[in-house]
Formats: structure tokens, C-alpha cells, sequence
């Protein structure tokens, strides 16, 4: 009977789990997007403006006006403008260095044709023998590698289980890590499922060649 029990339970918990943590995943970007307007004075505030609530006008606004925004700063006008912005808080002392080192982030991440974060990595750690995923982030400068080695480095993030937020910053010569065929996001899921879901390759190759490619080496 408790075995017929925890068997539906934990069929259920399946079932319900995967939903409930979507939900909060989406609440919790939807509250970030409905308390950005907070910022404004009270009186230009939707709902004093309009004078009854609107479901969901906070996170319209917002993302309308990060929409217009990416329009506004793509043309040249736009550009000068965001230059000129960027000087004036360059000379803010204390902002001007969380101000750069958060834009300089950002680029770095979603910039087109980037490298951060968009090859998955095999590299041996934290010892000989064991291996863990890593995430490219960019490559070593040479005056930093000078100091090192000759050849060339990376820089790479190795992420925590079952939380990637946090992790290592590690500098690696290019030829002591391996890159794999396989999608961060794959790669994500394998690191906080705890290795129980397994990434699809774009390449799959079976078991046998595995095995015969180290019998060969």
C-alpha cells in the first residue's frame, strides 16, 4: 500500500513540479518587468494616469519602451546620443564603475557573432582525471598570458550544481580543453538536473565508436 502510494505521489510531483517552477519563473520575470515603472514619480505612474488599474500595463510600457529604445540608439542620431550618455556617467564617481562594468557584461553576452557563452567546453577539474562542463568567455590577452605561457588561452566559466549562477573563473591553454557539440542551453539543463538529463548531441555517435576511438588512442 505505502509503495502503491509513493508511486502516484511521486507520478504526480512529475507531473506538477516542471509547472510550478515555470510559474514562479515567469511571475518572477513579470514582477520585475511590472516594478520597473516604480521608478517614475508617483503622479506619472500608470495607474494615476489612468486612474484605475490596468492588468498588465506595467510590463507592456516596458517592454515597449525597451523596444523603442533599441530602435532609437540603432541609428546614428541614436548612437550619438548613447555616446554622449556614456560620457556624461563616465564622469560620476563610483557610478561610472558599475555603470561600465555591467555594460561591458552585457555586450559581451549579447552581442551577435560574440564567443561568450556560446561554446560548451570539456576541461579537466578540479583535478587530473575528473572533468567538468565549462563555458567559453572569451580569450586571455596576451599580456596576461605572457606571464604564463606562450600559447594561447581561454577564459572560461566553470557553473556550480544545481545552481550555474555561480561558479569559477579559470584561465586555460586552448589545447587542455576540448569542445563538445552540444547547446548551452543542453548544457544548462544537464548542470541543474544534476547530470539526470542528458544533452542531445547535434551529432550523436554511438557507444561502439566512443569505445573504439580509446581503444585507438
Amino acid at each position: 500500500m505505502m509503495s502503491l502510494f509513493r508511486r502516484y505521489f511521486i507520478s504526480g510531483l512529475l507531473v506538477w513540479l516542471p509547472i510550478w517552477v515555470t510559474l514562479l519563473a515567469i511571475t518572477f520575470l513579470l514582477d520585475i518587468l511590472s516594478n520597473t515603472l516604480l521608478l517614475l514619480p508617483h503622479r506619472y505612474q500608470p495607474d494615476v494616469l489612468f486612474g484605475f488599474h490596468i492588468p498588465g500595463i506595467s510590463v507592456l510600457i516596458t517592454l515597449t519602451v525597451i523596444f523603442v529604445t533599441g530602435v532609437v540608439a540603432a541609428n546614428i542620431v541614436g548612437k550619438r546620443l548613447v555616446i554622449f550618455g556614456d560620457a556624461l556617467i563616465g564622469r560620476i564617481p563610483l557610478v561610472r564603475t558599475v555603470y561600465t562594468g555591467v555594460k561591458q557584461v552585457v555586450e559581451t553576452l549579447f552581442t551577435p557573432g560574440g564567443q561568450s557563452f556560446r561554446k560548451v567546453l570539456l576541461v579537466e577539474y578540479p583535478r587530473v582525471g575528473m572533468w567538468s562542463l565549462a563555458f567559453q568567455t572569451g580569450d586571455v590577452a596576451p599580456q596576461i598570458q605572457s606571464h604564463i605561457i606562450k600559447e594561447p588561452m581561454v577564459s572560461l566559466f566553470i557553473p556550480t550544481t544545481p545552481n550555474p549562477t555561480s561558479g569559477f573563473l579559470m584561465l586555460v591553454a586552448r589545447k587542455e580543453v576540448i569542445e563538445i557539440d552540444i547547446s548551452v542551453d543542453q548544457a544548462l539543463k544537464f548542470i541543474i538536473s544534476l547530470g539526470v538529463v542528458q544533452p542531445i548531441w547535434k551529432n550523436p555517435i554511438s557507444a561502439e565508436a566512443i569505445l573504439l576511438a580509446n581503444q585507438i588512442k
